[in-house]
């Protein structure tokens, strides 16, 4: 689906050299992909997993690696900053209930950071789909994984 005029302004691209510690930590990801595609493992099946990032003003969830097709949603909205992994940065105003899927062929991937700009918590929902993925999934540590209560 292409972008409205009002989408395309609400996205600024720009090339620009990382500051050092990004591009070791982007080095990393790359040694050692991330699977975790947010900050908490909510549940996890054999065909879906569903993650929340929850990010403070000025919060940052590092590099990490999607493999897998699926879609978020922005819970609340707010405005953000990716790193991609392109080599170009983009800061981006997200809507309330603003939801995107994403599909990769086998061997596909895309690597990306995600920094809150705004004042308030930024919080998003992912969930992965691993039934029908060209991909197998990549492993995520247990810290990760909600604790049940």
């Amino acid at each position: 689906m292409a972008m409205t005029m009002k989408e395309k302004a609400a996205h600024t691209h720009v090339k620009t050299a990382w500051p050092d510690a990004l591009q070791a930590e982007f080095a990393r990801e790359a040694e050692r992909p991330n699977g975790c595609v947010g900050s908490e493992l909510l549940s996890e099946t054999d065909k879906t997993r569903v993650w929340m990032i929850r990010l403070a003003p000025g919060e940052r969830i590092g590099f990490h690696r999607h493999v897998l097709n699926y879609f978020w949603t922005s819970v609340n909205g707010g405005r953000g900053r990716q790193h991609l992994m392109d080599g170009s940065t983009v800061e981006y105003s997200y809507h309330p209930g603003e939801t995107r899927h994403e599909t990769y062929g086998p061997g596909e991937f895309k690597v990306h950071d995600l920094e809150n700009l705004g004042g308030e918590d930024m919080i998003f929902m992912t969930v992965e789909s691993i039934e029908g993925s060209a991909n197998t999934p990549l492993p995520v540590p247990e810290t990760v994984r909600l604790k049940a209560a």
